[in-house]
């Protein structure tokens, strides 16, 4: 009952701030969280009368671009977080938790699903598999790194080397499985279940592979800090935890 009082609160306020005319700010983020926060702000834009303008990229470099100064209202950006709060881009006591996403495993559409159920298992999969794709960890896919990690942790980052078909992003990565390229994709369960041609598997054990976070700020140069502020608000409601829910992500709050 809080969470509905302050989402129905944010909405009044923000929709109140704007007077007569919707305002205009801007929002960036990796694209783990896309397809979560565009249907959110779809509803936000719906509800209010504003309008956000998203930008999505990875992991890495949405960071990199929120600490040198890129102007955005809203940034999302992924922990560690005290290189962000320590470039003073943004107001650190606005600091939200929104969701929480893990890297999984995908199959073509109708294939058999391995069993990922322990690390030997996922380790089993990967040698037996013929090829496997991924995001470019080294472009800042965040989804890419974790996974970079997770070969390092089984053993086998050498022995799959002749494997690894390297993706732009994670839609990339579902694309090459979805055209049979290879017969394992690898990216965050978010991005898994937007594309068609493949299904998710599920997560990969936690042992092996750590969940991301994802964290909103208002920007310390937002145009408009109240309508900054109404949407961070309503990105961590019960709305958009439901909305998280249904992309495979875990409500941050």
């Amino acid at each position: 009952m809080k969470h509905l009082l302050l989402s129905a609160i944010a909405v009044l306020a923000v929709t109140n701030s704007g007077g007569a005319r919707g305002a205009e700010i801007t929002l960036i983020a990796p694209g783990g969280i896309r397809a979560a926060a565009t249907q959110i702000i779809a509803d936000f834009e719906r509800r209010t009368g504003h309008t956000v303008k998203a930008t999505f990229g990875s992991g890495g470099g949405t960071k990199q671009r929120v600490i040198k100064g890129d102007a955005f209202d809203v940034p999302i950006v992924q922990p560690p977080l005290q290189p962000v709060t320590a470039s003073g881009q943004v107001v650190s006591d606005s600091e939200t938790p929104l969701a929480i996403v893990q890297v999984g495993v995908a199959v073509r559409t109708g294939a058999p699903k391995p069993n990922i159920s322990t690390a030997d298992a996922v380790k089993r999969m990967l040698l037996g598999a013929k090829a496997i794709a991924y995001p470019n960890a080294e472009t800042g896919a965040a989804a890419g790194v974790s996974f970079d990690e997770t070969l390092q942790k089984l053993g086998i980052a050498d022995a799959m080397k002749p494997k690894i078909r390297i993706a732009q992003g994670g839609k990339g990565a579902m694309e090459m499985l979805a055209k049979g390229d290879v017969d394992i994709g690898l990216t965050f369960i978010s991005e898994i279940i937007t594309e068609p041609g493949v299904e998710v598997v599920g997560p990969l054990p936690r042992d092996i592979s750590t969940p991301t976070g994802l964290v909103g700020f208002v920007s310390a140069h937002a145009n408009d800090p109240a309508v900054a502020k109404a949407l961070l608000s309503y990105l961590s409601g019960p709305e958009a935890a439901a909305v998280y829910k249904e992309r495979g992500m875990v409500p941050g709050r």
